[in-house]
């Protein structure tokens, strides 16, 4: 109680003067002073200080990336080096294990400094400057931010009284431990973990002496002593010099080793902690696009706040673990194949070039997105990319080789792309939920005069405003049933088939398995669908992801699960967070599902299970590339603006989209084996390993509607 009133009293008078010394003094500011200082508050409000959020690989080993506002991550101070302990007290507060949160010796000292017109000494303690900086983290207005900054008597006071009063709560440990992680060290690096790895590239625990004397002497100026530059080099490393020279004084360490440590001639990393996804830490795995894919899923989810601005803070800030779904196997085959297709001859795609193959894959039964990649490195360095071949861009850069659109997922600004006759499978699907089995027949012609209005100019029309679809040159005519007209992509089998179950019902399906109706035009059919003729072979946008996790529903027996990019979230506590766990639930019944997959086995050259797929389909090489049972289906646009390729087992669904993205209204022609090759390699590289794990085969009800 001696010590509180002495401190009291004294801070009205000499504080005041020693800190603000063109201040005027008065007895009657004394009192005050007292009398302000026994009303102050003696209990800090402590929020987190901003943490770096670490997004691993789903090993839960492979770190991909790090968020963050300020670099920083706190360690226990078992895992500093002693030295870095040491070091620290030498250097801001010799009797810091003396005094109670106050020096008041300290204070005498700079006053009297201060009055000799020496240069101006503040006497903080190193408990005051923790809950300076404590306070100012804490602070929940910008006003409250300068009240704890402001050089004024009132905040000086506070400081103190806070100082003394966290001193009884907390050991010189803990205190010690809590300012070593809160400090700035400049360069980018908040708290001694960062600054040991942004300076040495070590753990703090691993620092030497030399280097744990230049850190601490960093913290009375960090940006001006910064050893990472050549002005801040010579500061710092003479104020390493002060502190191995306090070290002795307090006997730390001896002359000797004073010597020695001055002599050590360190080598500065100076190398800022890598932020962000475009500073992805595996770049061989062109992982980038699913590291944003997360970021912006992240912004979507309440859990992490009420406003996409309060849930960005939060990843930047809030020390999170992250487990990402990216399985490095699949992800190192994506991107791999994503670049470059075997045997496809002079077809092949590279980095380079306009056109880009898009590649997504889904696990079915969580929506966990194992990949994402493309021919095209995330980054927004446009400095040496190529022309844009959009003629509305003409003379801009386009988005290759770099880019950080996301073409895969879709975002704002990016629809997708049309995926041709791989929409078919929603028509299959709603034939069957309509009672029609696998087996039920349509009359395949080269045209089909649909009841679909269309304008009369259009290239479809025939017989005035009907749409009037055709097959592709040389396809068979004749009767067709659901496996064969999926096998060789029949358009005259599924536009009939589709009018007789109702395109409502078609887009009603797509919906359920995930399809997103994202330019406005496609939403507003989608909104009254019932004249959507041509919804069946795929003049709707999507994207690999979307398409992806479609197929993978019907893989799952009907259960769709949003895309998710996480296996598991933990806060800064350790504690696990929902928000990733699979969010999923039965869309179409599991015998149906099962139906329609066993007919998608005729287009990849897999069998169904009632051996009906027919002799030819358009991807037959797959089942032998795969070498396991798989399903998919191809799809092209008119004219080839854009090729698309979907395959699925039990166990992962690849879909990939090939078209210029820059341009898809191209008039260049896509090759089909460059997107099936990218797609069918990447299945079989991602399972390899696993087991070999077969459909189940549907009723006979569903497949040729009888028991």
């Amino acid at each position: 109680m001696a010590s509180l009133l002495l401190c009291g009293l004294f801070a009205g008078v000499v504080v005041a003067a020693a800190i603000f010394p063109g201040l005027a003094v008065s007895g009657l500011m004394a009192k005050g002073g007292a009398d302000t200082f026994e009303d102050l508050p003696t209990s800090l409000d402590v929020l987190p200080s901003p943490q770096i959020s670490y997004i691993y690989a789903s090993d839960g080993k492979t770190l991909l990336a790090m968020m963050y506002d300020e670099n920083r991550r706190d360690v226990p101070i078992a895992d500093v080096s002693p030295y870095m302990a040491q070091a620290i007290v030498s250097a801001e507060d010799t009797r810091f294990y003396e005094h109670r949160g106050v020096d008041l010796k300290g204070v005498a000292r700079a006053f009297v400094n201060n009055e000799n017109g020496g240069d101006q000494q503040g006497a903080s303690t190193l408990t005051m400057q923790y809950v300076r900086q404590v306070t100012a983290y804490s602070a929940k207005t910008p006003q409250e931010v300068v009240d704890a900054t402001a050089k004024t008597p009132g905040r000086k006071l506070r400081e103190m009284k806070l100082a003394m009063a966290l001193e009884k709560k907390l050991t010189k440990q803990q205190i010690l431990e809590r300012y070593l992680n809160i400090s700035s060290f400049g360069h980018g690096a908040y708290g001694i973990y960062a600054a040991a790895h942004v300076y040495f590239g070590k753990d703090p625990k691993d620092l030497t002496l030399p280097e744990s004397a230049l850190i601490a002497g960093l913290v009375k100026a960090p940006s001006t002593n910064d050893p990472a530059t050549a002005d801040g080099l010579p500061r710092a490393v003479a104020r390493e010099g002060y502190v191995l020279d306090q070290m002795v004084a307090m006997h730390y360490i001896t002359a000797q080793q004073r010597t020695e440590a001055k002599a050590t001639k360190l080598t500065i990393v100076g190398q800022r902690t890598p932020e962000g996804c475009e500073s992805v830490q595996r770049p061989d795995l062109g992982a980038g696009f699913l590291c944003d894919y997360l970021r912006r899923w992240w912004l979507d989810q309440p859990a992490f706040g009420a406003d996409s601005f309060e849930r960005e803070n939060r990843l930047r800030a809030g020390g999170y673990t992250i487990v990402s779904s990216l399985n490095l196997q699949t992800q190192a085959a994506a991107f791999k194949y994503a670049k470059d297709q075997p045997n496809v001859g002079g077809a092949k795609v590279g980095m380079g070039n306009p056109e880009a193959v898009m590649v997504a894959a889904v696990e079915p039964g969580t929506g966990r997105v194992q990949a994402l990649a493309t021919n095209r490195n995330f980054s927004n360095d446009q400095s040496a990319n190529g022309p844009s071949t959009n003629p509305s861009r003409k003379g801009q850069k386009g988005n290759y080789p770099n880019t950080t659109v996301p073409f895969i997922t879709g975002g704002p600004g990016v629809p997708g792309y049309q995926a041709g006759s791989s929409f078919k499978i929603f028509t299959a699907v709603a034939a069957l939920e309509a009672g029609l089995p696998l087996s039920h027949t349509e009359d395949v012609q080269d045209q089909f005069v649909s009841d679909y209005p269309i304008s009369a100019s259009s290239p479809a029309a025939c017989n005035g405003p009907h749409y009037c679809p055709r097959n592709s040159t040389g396809d068979p005519t004749g009767t067709f049933d659901m496996w064969q007209g999926f096998g060789l992509s029949l358009n005259t089998y599924f536009v009939p088939l589709e009018q007789r179950v109702g395109a409502d019902k078609v887009v009603d399906v797509a919906k359920r398995l995930g399809i997103q109706f994202r330019s406005p035009s496609d939403a507003a059919f989608a909104k009254d669908a019932k004249q959507w003729g041509a919804f069946t072979l795929g003049v709707s946008d999507t994207t690999p992801l979307d398409l992806a996790n479609a197929y993978a529903t019907l893989a799952a027996d009907g259960v769709y699960c949003a895309p998710t990019p996480v296996v598991e979230i933990k806060d800064l506590n350790g504690n696990k967070i929902n928000a990733g766990d699979p969010q999923c639930h039965a869309v179409v019944e599991p015998d149906i599902a099962r139906a329609a997959v066993d007919m998608a086995r005729c287009p990849v050259g897999d069998q169904s299970a009632f051996g009906a797929c027919p002799n030819g389909g358009t991807a037959t090489g797959v089942r032998d590339d795969v070498g396991r049972p798989v399903a998919g289906k191809t799809g092209t646009t008119d004219s080839g603006k854009s090729a698309t390729f979907v395959a699925m087992t039990k166990q992962l669904a690849v879909a990939g989209i090939l078209t210029d993205p820059d341009n898809p209204q191209t008039d260049r022609t896509m090759s089909h084996p460059v997107v099936n090759n990218a797609v069918a390699y990447t299945l079989k590289a991602a399972l390899q390993g696993q087991p070999v794990v077969d459909f189940t085969p549907p009723s006979r009800l569903r497949a040729f509607g009888s028991d």
